[in-house]
């Protein structure tokens, strides 16, 4: 397994959200001016593309976020999902980040609290699908 970072949008994290949010859930709107800014991370099995998030500093928030985090049907129950968000958190502490923060389908939410994520005010809906808020203390996590 390849872990690669991007500065820019690559064409594989745009493949995987295309067939994750477009295809599969129904999204529209999915790619947008934050992808211009974020670092985008790709997980490869055999130079395959099987996962994707991206990360970015949300002012607003006054947090990193990681967000559009997907992955492929075939490889879904086999750990990638966590794995790429611990990557995306290592990422994030290496810059000097203390909490991440991300908005999670209501959905799955419970994968993220497994994750060690809390849920943050109310959930409200993005593109007719609820989502909600969540946050997690990076500080030491001894690692």
């Amino acid at each position: 397994m390849t872990i690669k970072e991007y500065n820019y949008l690559p064409e594989d994290a745009k493949k995987i959200r295309s067939e994750v949010f477009v295809k599969e859930q129904g999204f529209v709107e999915e790619f947008d001016e934050i992808d211009g800014i974020a670092k985008h991370m790709v997980i490869y099995e055999s130079e395959q593309p099987i996962s994707t998030c991206r990360i970015y500093f949300n002012s607003e928030k006054q947090s990193f976020v990681i967000g559009r985090i997907a992955v492929v049907k075939e490889w879904r129950g086999e750990n990638i999902g966590a794995k790429i968000i611990n990557v995306a958190e290592e990422n994030i502490k290496r810059d000097g980040g203390k909490s991440v923060m991300l908005s999670a389908q209501v959905r799955v939410a419970e994968f993220y609290e497994k994750q060690g994520y809390k849920k943050q005010g109310k959930a409200y809906l993005d593109e007719d699908c609820p989502h909600i808020w969540m946050r997690k203390n990076l500080g030491d996590m001894g690692k």
